[in-house]
Parts: C-alpha cells; sequence; structure tokens
C-alpha cells in the first residue's frame, strides 16, 4: 500500500481510500476490468465507493498516465495498469483480454516510422479470436 500511495503522491494527486482500492486492483490483476467489474469487485470491501468515483478516478488515471484505457470493441472501455504499449488478444465468445509481450511492436513500431515517416508516438494493436477456453 505504501508503494501506491507513494505512486499517487508523485503523480500530484490526493491519496484517498478510494483510489489505492482502485489502483490497487488494476496493478494486481491481468483482467483488463472495466468500470463496471472494478465497482463489483470493490464494493463490498469499500461501501462509500460508488460507480461515479470510479469512472472518475480512471478518468483522472488516465490522464496522468497511471493506466491504459483499452478499446476493444464493447461499450465500455477497458483499462490496464501496465502503461507500457503492449498488444492485447480480445476473445470474441467471452471477451477475455489477455497481454501479449510487448517487444513484438517494436520491430513493427520501426518499420511504421519508416514507411510512414511519422513520428510515432503511442500505438494500441489489439488481435480478436478466439480464447483456448472457447475454442
Amino acid at each position: 500500500m505504501k508503494d501506491i500511495t507513494k505512486i499517487l503522491r508523485a503523480k500530484g494527486l490526493k491519496v484517498t481510500p478510494q483510489r489505492i482500492a482502485i489502483y490497487a486492483m488494476l496493478s494486481h490483476t491481468k483482467e483488463h476490468p472495466n468500470a463496471e467489474m472494478i465497482y463489483q469487485a470493490l464494493e463490498p470491501t469499500n461501501p462509500t465507493l460508488s460507480l461515479a468515483t470510479v469512472y472518475k478516478t480512471l478518468c483522472l488515471f488516465k490522464s496522468c498516465g497511471l493506466v491504459q484505457e483499452l478499446s476493444v470493441g464493447e461499450p465500455s472501455a477497458r483499462y490496464d495498469a501496465i502503461i507500457q504499449s503492449h498488444p492485447h488478444a480480445v476473445c470474441t465468445c467471452c471477451g477475455k483480454v489477455t497481454d501479449i509481450a510487448y517487444d513484438i511492436l517494436e520491430q513493427l513500431h520501426q518499420q511504421a516510422c519508416h514507411y510512414t515517416d511519422f513520428s510515432l508516438e503511442s500505438e494500441q494493436l489489439i488481435f480478436y479470436g478466439k480464447c483456448p477456453s472457447c475454442k
């Protein structure tokens, strides 16, 4: 918890129990939850937490560079505490989102820079298919 407090303070954010809980959940999961999932998971142990607080906190975390927002073709965005750009795979049956090693992107990023002559700042690569459980 001390590490999370330091991280929030380093970004100039007020440290609240709700912010600590939300960031702790995101940094300890590989599930890539949306705001509703975060709220449902945390509400039993954080009775003062509201869905609006979760949305506002995620927006704040995104603007401070603490989380990455993923648009995977669902109505709600998913969130990832791993902010280093990396690809994801999304199951078209169950919606599971899985990280793919980021080093795959490095060569593609360099080729895209060369091909387009852009100075690329970020990328988001998402693969779609069926996960092992849904195959």
